[in-house]
């Protein structure tokens, strides 16, 4: 008898274009679903089908801007996706997440840290005077932070290179990704305090989730092993 699932609709999966698409992608390969084409430097299609089926279970790919992967999920355009922590944590700051959070997948390790200039005269976030400035593409991120210290900043919403704001002098400070600190350094910052640590994450649509729980459970069930067990095992 034939798997029921052979012919049902594909669950989509929300990929973030960027840094964690290859990793991302390589996750996906280890438990049988190729969306390798989007790596192919002359692909211009934004959805895909692997050719690859996980337990006769069909699945596609939408290929999206980084901050939009929770958007897909949680408007239920896509049943799951892989995103930054961080993303999480900005999308829902100040209010409860809208998608289920199923794996950390342990890669695209980098922190949400509080940056200062080297010849700042303070040494720490906690030390920065009242209504400082304070540049972030991280808005919510940076006032959840400043919020707990009880310390009220001028929060300065930038979406290129937040480096250049403290070096022509519109920000004290900034709150921003780390991942080695090179940028930081080669622009005359040093990191002070981290707000978290962030790495990729699992996400599902809460519905979607109770609807596909068999193929989604055995996808999870397949990552934690081959994927996670392979880190583990230094492989």
């Amino acid at each position: 008898m034939l798997d029921g699932r052979r012919d049902s609709p594909p669950i989509t999966i929300a990929l973030a274009k960027g840094a964690l698409l290859p990793e991302a992608i390589q996750c996906l390969q280890q438990v049988g679903i190729d969306f390798s084409r989007f790596l192919d430097p002359g692909n211009r299609l934004l959805r895909i089908e692997s050719p690859t089926r996980l337990n006769g279970q069909r699945y596609e790919a939408l290929l999206v801007r980084t901050h939009d992967v929770p958007v897909y999920v949680e408007y239920g355009q896509a049943q799951l996706g892989i995103v930054g922590y961080d993303i999480l944590r900005e999308r829902y700051a100040g209010s409860e997440a809208r998608v289920a959070h199923l794996l950390d997948l342990q890669f695209g390790h980098c922190r949400m840290s509080v940056a200062l200039p080297q010849d700042s005269p303070y040494r720490s976030a906690a030390q920065l005077p009242a209504h400082a400035r304070v540049a972030s593409k991280f808005v919510g991120c940076a006032r959840e932070y400043f919020d707990r210290l009880d310390l009220p900043v001028e929060l300065i919403s930038l979406h290129g290179s937040v480096e250049l704001a403290p070096l022509t002098g519109m920000a004290d400070a900034i709150v921003d990704l780390v991942a080695t600190g090179r940028t930081l350094r080669e622009n005359g910052l040093i990191e002070r305090d981290c707000l978290f640590e962030s790495t990729a994450r699992l996400i599902a649509h809460p519905i979607s989730y109770r609807v596909n729980q068999q193929p989604i459970r055995e996808l999870v069930t397949q990552i934690r092993e081959r994927w996670l067990g392979s880190l583990l095992a230094g492989g």
